[in-house]
C-alpha cells in the first residue's frame, strides 16, 4: 500500500500488475478554473479521470459544507457520493497527481485520508516526472467506472475550525504555520482576499520549499531537519496547518508526515476564512 508519495516506476509497476486503482488528475489553474480541465484534456496518464479543485473536492453550498473560506470542504457524507461515483472501492489503491508542481493534488490525497481511505499517493514529481520517467500520455475523456459502494470509515487526518485556532491564540502550544508566500504572510500583497497580513503568531513556511530542484518531494532528512529548525523546539504535535483556502497547505502537512513529524492538522477554512470573520486579529510584518 502507498499511503504518501508513489514514484513513477512504482506507479508503472502497480498498472502493469492489475491489482485495483484509480488514477485522478488533480490539474487546476486558479486563475482560470476551467483550465485544469482542458490541460487534462491535452495529456494526461492512461486509465486518470480528472478531480476538479471546485467542482469535485470544494463546495460553495452553506447547507453542504462544514467550513467557509474561498474552498470549503464539503461534508464526508456528500464527498462519499463522488468517491462512489469514481468506482474506489476500500481494497484501491488511489493515486493523485496534477502539473502544478504537486500543489493542488494534495487536497484529494487529504480528503480520502479524511474519508478513511489510507491506500491514496502523490505521484512524486507529478505529471512531469511521469513523463521524465517514460510514462505514457493520452488524451481526451475516459469512460465513466462502475459505481463502487464504499463507506465512510473515521478520519485518518484532523481538520480543526475557526473557533479553535481563536481559541488557541490566547496560550496553550497550538503551532500554526502558514504555507502562502512569504509577501503575502507579511501583508505586503494580497491579491485574492479582502484583507491581508496573518494570523497572530503563526511561522511562515511557502509550500513550495518542500520541494526539491528536480520537481519532487525533498529527502525526509532534509525535511525534517528544515521543520525542527523552523518549529525551534515547539512540539510538532500541536501543529496546525493553513494557508489562503486550505489547499496549499497539505504539502506542509505531507512533508511533515513524510519526515516522520506525525500528521499534524489542518485549518481548513484558512486565511480566507479567517480574514472575512469580524473580529479576529491581524497580524502584518515577520
Amino acid at each position: 500500500m502507498y499511503d504518501t508519495l508513489i514514484h513513477p516506476l512504482e506507479l508503472q509497476r502497480l498498472m502493469d500488475s492489475g491489482k485495483p486503482l484509480r488514477v485522478f488528475d488533480c490539474s487546476f489553474e486558479l486563475m482560470d478554473p476551467a483550465a485544469g480541465h482542458r490541460q487534462y484534456l491535452e495529456a494526461h496518464l492512461p486509465g486518470a479521470h480528472h478531480a476538479d479543485l471546485e467542482h469535485d473536492l470544494s463546495t460553495l453550498d452553506p447547507a453542504l459544507r462544514v467550513n467557509g473560506g474561498r474552498h470549503p470542504l464539503p461534508q464526508r457524507e456528500v464527498f462519499l457520493q463522488w468517491i462512489q461515483r469514481m468506482g474506489i472501492h476500500h481494497d484501491t489503491q488511489v493515486v493523485v497527481y496534477d502539473r502544478q508542481g504537486m500543489l493542488h493534488c494534495g487536497r484529494l490525497w487529504w480528503m480520502l485520508q479524511w474519508c478513511g481511505h489510507a491506500a491514496v499517493a502523490v505521484l512524486d514529481g507529478g505529471l512531469a516526472g511521469w513523463q521524465a520517467a517514460g510514462g505514457a500520455v493520452v488524451g481526451g475523456e475516459e469512460a465513466p467506472p462502475a459505481e463502487s459502494g464504499f463507506a465512510l470509515r473515521p478520519p485518518l487526518v484532523k481538520w480543526v475550525d475557526t473557533a479553535t485556532v481563536a481559541q488557541g491564540l490566547s496560550g496553550g502550544q497550538q503551532v500554526l504555520i502558514d504555507a502562502r508566500a512569504t509577501p503575502r504572510f507579511r501583508g505586503e500583497v494580497e491579491p485574492l482576499d479582502p484583507v491581508a497580513g496573518h494570523i497572530p503568531g503563526a511561522l511562515n513556511r511557502p509550500y513550495g520549499q518542500n520541494i526539491a530542484s528536480n520537481g519532487c518531494f525533498k529527502p525526509a532528512a532534509e525535511l525534517r531537519a528544515e521543520f525542527e529548525a523552523l518549529l525551534a523546539g515547539r512540539s510538532a504535535a500541536h501543529v496546525i496547518h493553513h494557508c489562503g483556502s486550505g489547499v496549499s497547505a497539505i504539502p506542509n502537512i505531507l512533508g511533515m508526515r513524510l519526515a516522520g513529524l506525525g500528521t499534524p492538522a489542518l485549518y481548513a477554512g484558512s486565511w480566507s476564512e479567517w480574514c472575512n470573520t469580524p473580529g479576529l486579529p491581524v497580524a502584518r510584518g515577520d
